[in-house]
């Protein structure tokens, strides 16, 4: 699914079953925490906390998801292309970042 259709389906599911759209502070709000759901995730699974009982059942692709989600809602309400944007941003860093990378040797 290209990202101009996954913005579609959002405000189509927003006019179905949201009503409307919190207000872009509530979903910024909304973004922090689920950010913090795949940090503590990745935090605790990934890195060297130990995983609480729990967290053991968290699924990491459902929050991911969780964040996209709000990222797409923030996009529909700010008038945000973010098909648009991504692509342009891609390009960017393809041309900026190409060779600063394979010169990097901490990445060796």
């Amino acid at each position: 699914m290209s990202i101009q259709k996954a913005q579609q389906e959002v405000d189509n599911w927003i006019k179905e079953h949201g009503v409307r759209y919190f207000n872009e502070l509530t979903n910024m709000a909304q973004l922090t925490e689920e950010v913090g759901e795949v940090a503590r995730i990745i935090a605790r699974r990934y890195g060297e906390q130990s995983e609480k009982e729990s967290d053991k059942d968290k699924d990491l692709g459902e929050e991911l998801a969780d964040v996209l989600f709000v990222v797409l809602c923030l996009a529909n309400q700010t008038g945000v292309d973010l098909q648009e944007a991504f692509d342009k941003k891609l390009k960017l860093k393809a041309k900026r970042d190409h060779e600063r990378h394979r010169r990097n040797e901490k990445l060796k």
